[in-house]
């Protein structure tokens, strides 16, 4: 990991360095405030995309929600 020091302008702006700039090959990018810093990345070009798959095993899916969900409605069917 390589640390740099810029200059903030007048204007709020910084320069990324150049060798970080080719490395990353970015157009735009994500800037996250934590609070006490800041931290930069690449945006992907196409976001929607870059999340494919992301949550996959995390969550539960559609399809298992909404078969609770009928079971459910199925018992309070049945207990009316």
């Amino acid at each position: 990991m390589t640390t740099y020091t810029m200059k903030l302008s007048g204007n709020g702006q910084i320069s990324i360095p150049a060798k970080v700039r080719s490395r990353w090959a970015a157009i735009e990018l994500t800037v996250v405030d934590c609070g006490d810093h800041l931290v930069v990345r690449p945006a992907p070009a196409d976001p929607v995309r870059a999340l494919a798959g992301k949550y996959r095993g995390r969550v539960r899916s559609t399809d298992e929600i909404r078969a609770e969900d009928r079971a459910a409605d199925a018992t309070r069917e049945m207990l009316r």
